[in-house]
């Protein structure tokens, strides 16, 4: 038995509504953007899902780190668990992008321990097993005191029956509103707990994919992952998952989890557009001032990474623009020189920061703040 997914009241389809519309807005603003702007965005929220989904689980990689990780560059300080951890995760987040729009899709059984295999493979144990289903008990302990259990999940012998459940609710139509649906998934699946390892992000990761084959959005920009990562809102939703009672009571109403979920679809909506504007007017600024010193605009791609993420590496600028390795290192050199930029470490592991000659217009653009709307507070 799986949990019935409860109705909505008006402030609910009030929300729901809001989020509908924010995301088709945004849908429209994506397609009139430059490539390389969009490109950008979707490379840094696929890079803040990673980071933050893999620190509710207690691996900690900055957002950044994550982005220099997917670049390929090798290095990074982060230390070797934590580097494994967000290959793995961001091998998984690549899979489930290509999912969006493949016609003849179901989900499946062997889906579900396929990617798990993804997200856990490299972690293969007899006693925790990638890819496959756990073979025993398994718990979830209490923040405050790990000799308390918080959650304990259904017996091994239910887990295939429930999975089959699972996949046969997937792959029909309810009627429901789809991120609606995709909230009840997530809680469904984190409910079962159907790995020893890897269900919080296996979870999570089912929301952002069915979000994605709604087909509004591109995958980067259906995930509420980097929302559930912020510090209180991982206590938040550690506390919604623990309202659900210490066992697997599926008979019983999850209307607030759903209203947790609709906070965070708004929310993340607001940021995406916040970052957005913040990276549109970002650019203007820059082109002002790449305009009045007599640089060549090509920099401005660099430029735009520092005051938007601190930093940028050759790398990353020389496969923005397409330009040679020698054109880069020129470019970064010159502005350099001019205290533009400023390097930081040596060779391979070099990267740039604004240097004091950085057009402070651009900087102050980026480090406003934005405020947070609760769509639940009127």
């Amino acid at each position: 038995m799986l949990y019935p997914t409860p109705a909505l009241g008006p402030t609910d389809w009030q929300v729901l509504g809001e989020v509908d519309g924010m995301r088709t807005e945004l849908r429209h603003q994506l397609r009139n953007m430059p490539s390389k702007w969009t490109g950008g965005l979707r490379k840094f929220l696929t890079a803040d899902a990673v980071a933050a989904s893999n620190s509710i689980e207690g691996f900690k990689v900055s957002t950044t780190d994550v982005e220099d990780l997917m670049d390929g560059e090798r290095d990074v300080e982060v230390s070797d668990e934590n580097r494994e951890e967000t290959l793995a995760y961001q091998r998984l987040m690549t899979y489930i992008q290509t999912l969006h729009d493949i016609e003849d899709f179901s989900y499946s059984k062997g889906l579900f321990n396929a990617l798990h295999w993804m997200l856990q493979g490299h972690r293969h144990k007899v006693r925790k097993p990638a890819g496959q289903w756990r073979r025993g008990p398994v718990y979830v302990t209490d923040a405050r005191d790990p000799s308390v259990a918080a959650y304990t999940a259904p017996d091994a012998d239910v887990v295939p029956a429930l999975m089959g459940e699972l996949v046969d609710w997937l792959n029909a139509a309810d009627g429901a509103h789809l991120l609606v649906r995709a909230a009840m998934a997530h809680l469904h699946l984190v409910a079962i707990h159907p790995w020893a390892d890897g269900n919080g992000r296996m979870s999570r990761s089912l929301q952002t994919l069915m979000i994605a084959r709604e087909g509004v959005l591109a995958p980067e920009f259906s995930s509420i992952e980097a929302w559930l990562g912020r510090p209180g809102n991982t206590w938040e939703y550690y506390r919604e998952l623990a309202d659900r009672g210490p066992k697997y009571l599926p008979d019983q109403d999850v209307a607030s989890w759903i209203r947790f979920n609709l906070t965070a679809y708004h929310q993340q909506a607001q940021t995406v557009q916040g970052r957005l504007d913040r990276s549109r007017r970002v650019g203007g600024a820059l082109d002002e001032f790449a305009e009045s010193t007599g640089l060549d605009e090509r920099v401005v791609t660099a430029l735009h990474d520092v005051a938007m993420t601190g930093r940028v590496r050759r790398s990353r600028y020389e496969r923005a623009e397409g330009l040679s390795l020698q054109q880069a290192q020129r470019d970064l050199r010159d502005l350099t020189i001019a205290q533009i930029l400023e390097p930081v470490g040596r060779t391979r592991a070099r990267y740039y920061t604004a240097g004091p000659r950085f057009p402070q217009p651009a900087r102050d653009i980026a480090r406003t703040p934005m405020i947070l709307r609760n769509p639940y507070d009127g």
